[in-house]
């Protein structure tokens, strides 16, 4: 039998677009007349979707794992993963919504990114982590726009920019393996040519992240060539009916919707982006891109926590008052306010800096500008994350400890934004 005489009304959040009041001042400021009717009204329908359905589907989704099936019943190899319906549901919303279509409109000029990453912003902490192969799909699109031949700009690019499901791709980015992470320079799959452009990829990648996605950018050394930075080379891979093994999903600390496997290439077809042993570099567009994306998780995440912990404090009575009431916890949701808006504030800086460059309008200083930030982003917003994440916490006591809140959910996926895209002291050595 319940006890009636012991609750704690739980946090909740409305529409994340008309509650943020910096998100709304900001776009108001920069957005141009020209623009600001349009955008106002679809990133207020994106905040409402944000508080709603694609929340309730998000914490679904955070609750059924990706399952690995390796073998049908007649006993043939197959590797197969599977994703909850809310997971695919998200995943459609993102191309409905134009979360990746929209940079490569270029509808709103230079101010194109602003619009897009504003939409990922609110859609993120209701998306199960669908941001992050959203995140590769961004970067494989850009890397395709700068890099990619003449197919792969008619195919590919178009179903990572399309706003329609039922031909949108998702991609994922396989560059870990056994060796470590971000020292690429121990990367051991093989390229064997097969004529042009074409090869042939043999090797095993420890850690690949959207492993559903249709299709991957990786890494890869062409076979002869023994030069350890400078052999890698970038290639383009689908995966639907390819020769690629899934050996198991990894067991993470958190994004327990997101899929993420261990897999080997074996013969897997794939097509060289950029010239031979230019993998290092072409792959620099695509960081350049996910690093800025999860500058926006890592904001975004911020955000959600300090809603649901200052919702909370209008609820939650201790000692005959509620707990927005009492100085010293007043102090530190303000404190916690304060270091968010630094976050935030640094985050667009550097999306206007990529939106002018994107669009030819950046000049040499901002350009500079940019490469230097964008590391630099990437390394504070993560670490704040997982600071404010835990003070967050700390402000639901005993409540946010406990699983089947969510509090702890929260605090276990901010650190994941300290690990994507470069740690701490690798990102410190790009400066």
């Amino acid at each position: 039998m319940q006890n009636k005489d012991f609750f704690q009304e739980e946090a909740t959040i409305s529409n994340t677009f008309q509650s943020d009041t910096l998100l709304k001042d900001y776009i108001n400021k920069v957005i141009p007349d020209t623009y600001k009717k349009e955008v106002i009204a679809d990133l207020n329908s994106v905040g409402e979707k944000a508080s709603g359905e694609w929340f309730k589907w998000s914490q679904i989704a955070e609750n059924i794992k990706p399952v690995l099936t390796q073998y049908d019943s007649q006993g043939r190899r197959i590797d197969h993963i599977e994703t909850s319906r809310e997971w695919k549901n998200l995943e459609a919303a993102a191309s409905s919504e134009g979360i990746v279509a929209t940079a490569y409109e270029r509808k709103h000029q230079e101010f194109s990114r602003i619009y897009q990453m504003a939409k990922l912003y609110l859609y993120s902490p209701s998306s199960a982590f669908v941001g992050c192969p959203l995140a590769m799909t961004d970067g494989a699109a850009r890397a395709i726009e700068l890099h990619g031949d003449d197919h792969l700009k008619a195919t590919a690019l178009k179903h990572l920019t399309s706003r329609d499901p039922k031909t949108f791709w998702t991609a994922g980015q396989w560059m870990t393996e056994k060796t470590g992470g971000s020292d690429v320079s121990g990367t051991s799959t093989v390229a064997k040519s097969i004529g042009g452009n074409q090869y042939e990829l043999s090797g095993t990648k420890w850690f690949t992240s959207a492993t559903t996605s249709p299709m991957a950018l990786t890494l890869a050394r062409i076979e002869g060539d023994s030069n350890v930075k400078s052999g890698l080379s970038l290639f383009y891979l689908e995966v639907p009916n390819n020769k690629i093994e899934v050996h198991r999903l990894k067991g993470k600390l958190g994004t327990d919707a997101l899929p993420t496997a261990e897999l080997s290439l074996y013969g897997t077809k794939a097509t060289l982006m950029g010239g031979p042993n230019e993998g290092v570099k072409r792959i620099a567009s695509v960081l350049n891109v996910t690093r800025i994306y999860s500058a926006i998780g890592a904001l975004a995440h911020m955000r959600r926590c300090i809603d649901l912990a200052t919702n909370y404090a209008t609820k939650r009575k201790a000692f005959g008052d509620y707990l927005i009431n009492m100085p010293l916890h007043k102090k530190t949701l303000q404190d916690l306010e304060i270091e968010f808006a630094k976050c935030f504030k640094l985050t667009f800086l550097v999306i206007e800096l990529l939106g002018k460059e994107e669009t030819n309008k950046a000049t040499d200083t901002e350009k500079k500008l940019l490469r230097a930030l964008t590391p630099i982003v990437k390394l504070y917003t993560a670490k704040k994350c997982v600071v404010i994440a835990s003070e967050c916490l700390e402000c639901f006591g005993g409540a946010g400890y406990i699983e089947n809140t969510g509090i702890a959910r929260l605090y276990r996926d901010a650190q994941v934004f300290a690990i994507w895209e470069g740690t701490t002291n690798i990102l410190a050595l790009i400066f």
